[in-house]
């Protein structure tokens, strides 16, 4: 056989139901919300949530890797963390993705 014969095997009849390609489609989509966006989504809404629930003495853990912990937070999402004794650096809250003590006790 030939790649023409095949490809003209797996076209679709002539006269088939217009809505079944719609269906697929439809279905496409779902699976995809389902699998892909809403799973990031809920993803966003839970860093968005520890960003905001950030206060004074948290342990943190930047995007970097870098442990430290919170000296201050300013208004305009800018977070002053310590990461030694007396080194405090300047960081957007944006930049911290997790509670350093919830990592410690994940790899117990």
């Amino acid at each position: 056989m030939n790649i023409q014969n095949i490809l003209l095997q797996a076209a679709p009849a002539q006269g088939g139901s217009p809505y079944g390609n719609i269906v697929l489609l439809v279905g496409i989509v779902v699976v995809f919300y389902f699998f892909m966006i809403r799973p990031q989504m809920k993803r966003q809404k839970e860093a968005r949530k520890f960003r905001e629930g950030l206060k004074d003495g948290d342990k943190v853990v930047t995007i970097g890797g870098v442990y430290g912990k919170i000296k201050s937070i300013k208004e305009n999402n800018v977070a002053m963390v310590e990461i030694a004794e007396g080194l405090v650096i300047k960081m957007d809250k944006s930049a911290l993705v997790a509670d350093a003590s919830d990592l410690q006790t994940q790899g117990k």
